[in-house]
Order: C-alpha cells, then structure tokens, then sequence
C-alpha cells in the first residue's frame, strides 16, 4: 500500500507546525518551502482551507485518503459529535495507541513495531496498525520484544500520565485504553469541523 516516505520537515513547514513531532529545522524556517516562502503565505480560499486541514489531520496520523474517508463515513454513523468522533477513531488506532503509550517516538515507529509483530493486544499479537483499540484492551510490548533497545529508549523518561484515557502497566510493559478521550484531552492542532465540513460538500 502507498504511504507517504518523502521528507517530514517539508511537510511540517507546508502547514507551519511540527506535526511529525519535534523538529529542529522547522524551528528554524517557520515558513513554507521554495524560494518564496519566506516572503508570504498564499491566502487560501474556505475550500482550501478546509483541505489543508484534512491533509493535515491525515499526515499527522498517517493515514491514507481511502482508509480516512472510511474513518469519517463511520465517524458519521456513530452517535456524537461527528468531528470529535473522528479524531476518537484516529485515536483508537493501534498504532496511534503504542505512540500515546511512549513505547515508539513517533507514530511512524510505533507503526513498523506493529508490523514487526512486536506489539500484542490482550495478549494476541496484532500486526495490523488500522486495527481498532476498544475501551478495556490492554496494548503491551510482546514478551520477548521487551528488550528492544529502540522501545527502551522510546519509554526512558516519558511522562505517562499525559494521556489521562490510557492506564500505563509497568510490569507488562503496556497499557490498558480506559475510554476514548474527550476532544480536550486531545493535543494535536486539528480543526476538525473544517473536515466535517469539507465532506459535507462531496
């Protein structure tokens, strides 16, 4: 499947904002690439705002156009809110849970873990990073995984009560989804109500 493999930092600075996590070159050229960029940023109309907002909702999770337009389409089915529970989707992925849990530093490496069958849910190893966490699974580092050296130092110091829905296991080296997390507890930059009302229009 085709996945983005291109350079971040000229992502990030297309939107203005480390989406991809920490990033020192962006910290120092805030402002989009090519020769202009420095100068201005185009004035967007409401259709391309809206857009921008989608792509940037989608590389932030790395997620694809067809698997993120199902996301909404469910997003829409589901009792709520219909943005915030579409980002509660993008929350629940697997491989989005393994970034919250610390255990990868970037969602990009919490998804080749998945992959590389390095990460189990209620003790069945999943490899499938789209896979959906429900409230109550326990997402853990496989057993004889835990000695990673890039899982290691993914976990050295991380702060796990900053995501107050997930319940960090020291022992099993995991944690178990409490409840999906409110729009509040949601830290990314994203204003979903430009996407919701982007597909609105299609």
């Amino acid at each position: 499947m085709a996945r983005y493999t291109g350079p971040k930092t000229k992502i990030a600075r297309r939107f203005g904002e480390a989406i991809f996590g920490e990033d020192k070159v962006l910290a120092k050229k805030n402002y989009p690439p090519g020769q202009h960029g420095v100068n201005k940023r185009r004035k967007l109309s409401e259709y391309g705002t809206q857009l921008r907002e989608k792509q940037k909702a989608k590389y932030t999770y790395g997620v694809l156009e067809r698997q993120f337009r199902n996301l909404f389409e469910k997003a829409s089915r589901t009792k709520g809110v219909k943005g915030e529970v579409l980002l509660q989707l993008l929350e629940a992925r697997l491989d989005n849970v393994v970034y919250r849990l610390g255990i990868a530093p970037t969602r990009a490496a919490a998804r080749q873990l998945v992959l590389h069958r390095h990460i189990t849910v209620n003790g069945k190893v999943v490899n499938i990073p789209s896979y959906s966490v429900t409230p109550g699974e326990v997402v853990a580092v496989r057993e004889k995984s835990k000695s990673l050296e890039v899982i290691a130092d993914a976990l050295a110091g991380f702060n796990h009560s900053k995501y107050p829905w997930i319940e960090w296991d020291e022992n099993v080296k995991g944690g178990k989804l409490l409840h999906l997390p409110q729009r509040e507890d949601i830290p990314e930059n994203i204003k979903e109500q430009l996407i919701v009302e982007l597909y609105s229009k299609q």
